[in-house]
């Protein structure tokens, strides 16, 4: 199995940025599983939801987190929302999971109205109370190690991660 670390986490978490300051650390590859959907449909995550509905996204986030977890050694961020498919849960199976954690005034605070989370349209605290709950008990159940990003910064949180995985 390839892969060593896989970020998971609600949106506003940090996993890509985090992330890819670990794989720095660790002069490992680092890949945004949100990265590759975008270029696997040559357009933005918000246009996919927009233009080909949630189901169609999902679906290439399947297939682009198989691809990512498949690819060789490195460090993972995956979309807040990937872990609820069945076959991304099995996926990650042997993988080192880190969860980052973050309580719903941080998360609001970070994502803001951000145009580029599709989810969060309209009402985006509240969308993201209705994103957590449901969400948070599969994070959970999934991760090997959690960390709190709240009031942290992603340095701080970065030498956590690696402190927690290196012993």
């Amino acid at each position: 199995m390839p892969v060593r670390l896989v970020f998971i986490g609600p949106p506003g978490a940090g996993k890509t940025t985090v992330g890819s300051l670990v794989a720095g650390s660790l002069g490992l590859p680092f890949r945004d599983a949100d990265a590759e959907v975008e270029a696997a449909a040559g357009k933005p995550v918000g246009d996919i939801f927009i233009d080909d509905g949630e189901p169609h996204f999902r679906v290439l986030e399947e297939e682009a987190v198989a691809t990512v977890l498949a690819s060789g050694d490195g460090v993972v961020a995956l979309g807040g929302g990937a872990v609820l498919s069945e076959r991304t849960q099995s996926r990650l199976a042997g993988h080192t999971v880190v969860y980052l954690s973050v309580e719903l005034p941080e998360a609001a605070a970070r994502v803001g109205l951000n145009r580029d989370r599709p989810l969060l349209l309209g009402n985006p605290r509240g969308r993201l109370r209705e994103l957590l709950a449901q969400r948070v008990p599969v994070y959970e159940r999934l991760a090997t190690v959690r960390v709190s990003t709240d009031g942290r910064t992603p340095e701080q949180v970065r030498d956590d991660v690696l402190a927690v995985i290196r012993r």
